[in-house]
Formats: structure tokens, C-alpha cells, sequence
């Protein structure tokens, strides 16, 4: 089910893409994410590092407003600053569709809904000298939540941003814990 639904959005973008005869284009970078939420003490985790990349579409962009649908690998999750040094490790693929603003000589503001898939998740932790990991089936398949940012386009193609992932929907199964995705992205592109 989810490598289906992670093809029909590859095939999804790339007809919008040719279809728009706008810009297509590769993004990726790094990952600052953390569990958010009324449920999570500040003392309880730190921002775990991860990264993401993938492709979106430009579409509409000759203009002051462009419409961005993307698809991205994403590693997500959390740890804590325990003698284990003990982290959730959460990868998704991330679906959003964003409305992109341009405004100035390159800025440009950005948000929009985003869901996200649940590929594989795991607790980590050190112990003896090793890595022991726990696969996990106590996460949500899916994520929604609303992505928003700034960015800046470079000559040639280049683009940078940065952005911040705010998820709604609570992220464990069976249970009331009001606990979320939550994080910053930092991203490097390329419009072809």
C-alpha cells in the first residue's frame, strides 16, 4: 500500500510537471525534528537530526504566485538526552502542496497542507557499545500537518529554504497521548 501510494504520487508530479511546462526540480538537506505537544515536556526530548530530499513540481511560476506539489523521503522523530542516549527514528514519505509567494529580488514565502506516510519506525538506543533498535508497530501510518517558510532563489536555478513542519495529527495509535511531529528543515534545490 504505501510503495503504491509513493508511486502514484511520483507519477502524479511528473505529469503535472510536463503537463505545466513550468520548472521541475530536486530539493534535500537536513532535519531538526522533535515531539510537540500538550503531552511533551520541554526537559522530555531534543530535536533529533535527520534529513530529507526528493522532487517537486513549479507550476504557474512565471509569476508573482506558484503552486508547488512535492514528494520527499524524510527522517523525522526525537531523542532524549538519557545515558542510552535513546531516540525515536520515524521515516515518512511527506507529500506537500504548497503556495509559494515571491516577493523582493528572490524571496519568496511559502506553506501549505502536507500528509505523510509512514515507511518504517523504530526506538534506538546505546548500549555496551552498541546500537540496539526496536522496530515499532505503535505509530500512525499517517501524519497530517502544515508546512510553512521562507525561501530564496539563486541564479541558475538554485534555490534555498527554510521551513517548519507542524503536525496535527497525533502520532501514536491506541492511545490519547496529545503528542505530534514537529520540526525545522533546512533545504538546498535545484529548478531544472
Amino acid at each position: 500500500m504505501k510503495k503504491t501510494l509513493l508511486i502514484l504520487s511520483l507519477v502524479v508530479l511528473t505529469g503535472i510537471s510536463a503537463n505545466a511546462q513550468s520548472g521541475f526540480g530536486i530539493r534535500g538537506g537536513a532535519n531538526f525534528f522533535n515531539f510537540g505537544g500538550k503531552d511533551v515536556s520541554e526537559n522530555d526530548y531534543t530535536n533529533r537530526a535527520g534529513f530529507h530530499a526528493g522532487i517537486y513540481a513549479s507550476l504557474l511560476g512565471g509569476g508573482p504566485i506558484s503552486i508547488e506539489p512535492g514528494v520527499y523521503y524524510s527522517i523525522k522523530g526525537t531523542q532524549n538526552d538519557d545515558a542510552a542516549n535513546t531516540r525515536a527514528v520515524l521515516n515518512y514519505v511527506d507529500v506537500p502542496l504548497l503556495l509559494r509567494l515571491k516577493f523582493g529580488e528572490g524571496f519568496n514565502v511559502f506553506g501549505g497542507p502536507q500528509i505523510s506516510f509512514l515507511t518504517n519506525s523504530k526506538f534506538e538506543g546505546d548500549f555496551g557499545g552498541s546500537t540496539v533498535s526496536i522496530n515499532t508497530n505503535n505509530i500512525k501510518d499517517t501524519d497530517a500537518g502544515l508546512v510553512f517558510g521562507l525561501g530564496y532563489n539563486l541564479p541558475k536555478g538554485i534555490n534555498i529554504q527554510g521551513s517548519y513542519d507542524y503536525g496535527f495529527t497525533p502520532i501514536f495509535k491506541n492511545s490519547n497521548a496529545d503528542v505530534y511531529n514537529r520540526g525545522f528543515k533546512v533545504s538546498l534545490g535545484y529548478t531544472f
